[in-house]
């Protein structure tokens, strides 16, 4: 509990004090992802935390789409890939993202839940709000069906993929999907300001970004499996 403390106290919140880009001079980096994916959880507690830890969140426009690889199924409710636990969660993640927009705020919450997955103890999801010192708007909104609402935006949102999505973590930048190279996800956000204006955090994160990519690749090259959740429709 006190490491998800002391991350989201020091790693989501120091950064109000910069100074932000204007939405135009942002880069867009946008994850469609399952909430229970360990790969989709995985990305989020393991790398996207980098582009907060160095600043480089001051110079992206951060979307989290948490829809995946779900469907809507012809009565109109969904079906997840992971079962109910994923629906549910998904739709706290969408209610997160309304009720606390900025998103230091909302992405603190996420981390907190999806590392609760990759640890095995998604039962103490609730808890999380305590942990980043957030209100219980989201629960209130997924209590009162509002989350199933928001998560009909997000998959027309994700259905409008062009090209369509074929797994996730589904990582796009600037409209461009980075595909099986999505780990990658820095080297494409910092290329995407071409030679002026590049953020200082780029030579940082390039760096380590590409020492963590070496190794996840020599994972996958044993297991010979794509580290995705691939869709089933």
């Amino acid at each position: 509990m006190a490491s998800y403390q002391r991350l989201c106290i020091t790693s989501f919140t120091i950064f109000f004090c910069l100074l932000s880009l204007s939405s135009s001079q942002k880069v867009t980096l946008s994850l469609y992802y399952e909430a229970l994916c360990p790969f989709c959880a995985e990305f989020i507690v393991n790398r996207l935390p980098k582009i907060f830890e160095t600043g480089l969140i001051s110079s992206i426009d951060l979307q989290l789409v948490p829809w995946g690889n779900a469907a809507i199924r012809p009565d109109g409710t969904i079906l997840c890939q992971h079962g109910e636990a994923e629906c549910a969660l998904n739709a706290i993640h969408a209610c997160a993202i309304n009720a606390y927009p900025d998103v230091m705020k909302h992405f603190g919450y996420i981390y907190c839940t999806e590392r609760l997955v990759l640890e095995n103890k998604l039962e103490k999801w609730a808890d999380c709000l305590e942990m980043v010192g957030l209100s219980r708007a989201a629960v209130d909104c997924y209590i009162n069906g509002y989350g199933n609402q928001l998560e009909q935006r997000y998959a027309e949102e994700t259905s409008e993929l062009y090209p369509a999505h074929r797994f996730v973590p589904w990582v796009v930048v600037n409209n461009q999907p980075l595909q099986e190279n999505y780990q990658n996800f820095v080297m494409y956000v910092c290329n995407a300001y071409g030679s002026n204006q590049v953020p200082e955090a780029c030579r940082i994160l390039n760096s380590s970004v590409e020492t963590l990519s070496r190794s996840n690749s020599s994972v996958e090259k044993l297991s010979n499996s794509p580290q995705v959740c691939y869709s089933n429709h």
